[in-house]
């Protein structure tokens, strides 16, 4: 929903400091514990490189530079093609994984030979305004036998010192006994405005001229990460210094292999995990009401509903985005690409985050409502304590409305402006039958606090410092099992006074509900 704010990655700092590494050759690995952990929880040191930060002097321009890969996610000893174009001359490829590492953020796990540069073909435009590269040639397989699972950068650099990143997740073969951390692929793919056409704007930033449909076979825009750095990194970075055992996948793989997810102790959303599709909002449905945990750390979760097609790099390669019924070939359907509040068949998000996205631009204080909840422990909070620049630059709200869970817990009740309009946004809990607990930040500034100080959003270190001692309270929480055993949700919605009417936001109204749907 929001214009994207890009952060380049060489202001990622993180609190400790940065470790040391020699780099490796070509074919180095990392060691490999089976768990898709890389020996995080060892408790032993991990080292770690700051090689893998990019500074805006060093992003190369869309087609001096750029690649993308023709799977967002292998299996470690899975390997992938990488589809590079260069016009700056040779370049290598370095693969990171994020992490903790003492600090560093990141550790480097493989090294390319030096390639020749070549320049690929002007990409294709079609008839539904989807840029593709899937014209490129492919320019090298990469192996990843001894690849840890996690989420990788991918850093191409150039002779002349041109830089770009391709994003990559190795992911796990099975979530079980461990928290899964789901990389927000659709979103990052829906704002990628590689080539000038996004699922939000043509050329000239023209919203009459947006693709209808986008596709992973292109690079993403910018640095090729924007949407990771912001979103996904300082979680990754924070649940791996957690130490407790986690699992990677993509939003794709919700879809692709929902078996996965079985005996999860937790699944866990980035700060901006806007676009879903029908199978995989049911796959998650179904693992909650199996007994796993959710937490989704952003807010704008679960707002576009989205499908997959195929191409010829396989399936669900292309993410099919009409936003408007009457655009969208399958016009009266469950998978219609439209609001999941919207007609034909609305679903509201509420039934699954707790909350609706409530606006764009917001602004605000994260206000704590309920300071005895497991999850501000340690933090000396008290009611109405307020935590600078929390909240923004989108919000989620609590809504006495059908599909809303009767136990819903507001934790945080924050007094926040949106645009010109003054409004509410929550941080919320709930827990159901099964045991498994549901928390949502309601705010997409959570995740990139994580990563330090944000002054131009007013985040100063004790918002930090409140921010990450809450996640990390979380984290230890999810992985001992479904959360409503230790902590049953009091629901306290009524108590608020929170108003029925969407009409205080930009998120738009709610649809005639005809009930959940599942494939």
């Amino acid at each position: 929903m929001r214009a994207t704010k890009v952060l380049a990655a060489g202001v990622l700092v993180l609190a400790l400091v940065t470790g040391c590494q020699s780099s490796p050759g070509a074919n180095s690995t990392a060691p490999d514990t089976g768990d898709g952990h890389d020996e995080i929880g060892s408790n032993q040191p991990q080292l770690g490189s700051s090689d893998w930060q990019m500074h805006d002097s060093q992003v190369a321009g869309p087609m001096e530079l750029a690649g993308y890969a023709d799977h967002v996610s292998v299996r470690s000893g899975e390997p992938f093609r990488l589809f590079v174009t260069s016009s700056a001359g040779a370049y290598t490829v370095r693969a990171f994984r994020i992490g903790w590492y003492a600090g560093a953020g990141a550790k480097l796990i493989w090294t390319s030979p030096s390639i020749p540069g070549k320049a690929q073909p002007q990409p294709i435009l079609t008839k539904d305004r989807m840029i593709t590269a899937a014209n490129w040639s492919p320019t090298l397989t990469v192996q990843t036998k001894g690849w840890p699972a996690g989420s990788y950068l991918l850093l191409l650099r150039a002779t002349n010192g041109k830089e770009k990143y391709v994003p990559l997740v190795v992911r796990s073969d099975s979530a079980r006994d461990a928290v899964l951390i789901v990389s927000g692929v659709n979103t990052d793919e829906a704002y990628n405005a590689w080539g000038s056409y996004s699922l939000y704007h043509g050329p000239r930033k023209s919203a009459a001229k947006r693709s209808l449909m986008v596709t992973f076979d292109r690079p993403y825009d910018l640095n090729g990460a924007r949407g990771m750095l912001t979103d996904n990194v300082p979680l990754v970075q924070q649940a791996e210094r957690s130490g407790v055992r986690l699992a990677y996948a993509t939003s794709v793989d919700l879809q692709a292999d929902p078996g996965m997810l079985k005996g999860a102790k937790a699944i866990v959303f980035g700060g901006h995990d806007e676009y879903w599709t029908l199978p995989a909002r049911a796959a998650i449905t179904r693992a909650r009401d199996a007994g796993t945990n959710l937490a989704f750390m952003g807010a704008n979760s679960v707002f576009w509903r989205v499908r997959y097609g195929p191409d010829a790099h396989g399936a669900n390669r292309i993410m099919i985005g009409y936003k408007d019924a009457k655009l969208d070939p399958s016009h009266n359907a469950p998978d219609t690409t439209v609001h999941w509040r919207a007609a034909p068949y609305p679903d509201p998000e509420n039934s699954l985050t707790g909350m609706l996205y409530e606006c764009f631009p917001a602004k605000g204080a994260f206000t704590v409502l309920d300071p005895n909840s497991f999850l501000f422990a340690g933090t000396g909070a008290g009611v109405g304590s307020a935590y600078a620049g929390l909240i923004g630059d989108e919000a989620d709200r609590a809504y006495p409305i059908a599909g809303t869970p009767s136990n819903l817990q507001v934790v945080a009740h924050s007094p926040i402006t949106c645009g010109p309009k003054h409004t509410i946004s929550d941080a919320s809990y709930y827990t159901v039958p099964s045991g498994a607990g549901v928390f949502t930040t309601g705010t997409i500034e959570w995740v990139r606090a994580l990563q330090g100080p944000d002054p131009e959003n007013n985040v100063g270190q004790p918002s930090v410092d409140f921010a990450r001692q809450v996640t990390q309270n979380l984290f230890k929480a999810l992985a001992e099992g479904p959360l409503g055993r230790k902590h049953p949700a009091v629901g306290n919605l009524p108590s608020l006074h929170n108003q029925a009417s969407t009409s205080t936001g930009t998120g738009g109204r709610v649809g005639p509900s005809k009930g959940p749907v599942h494939p």
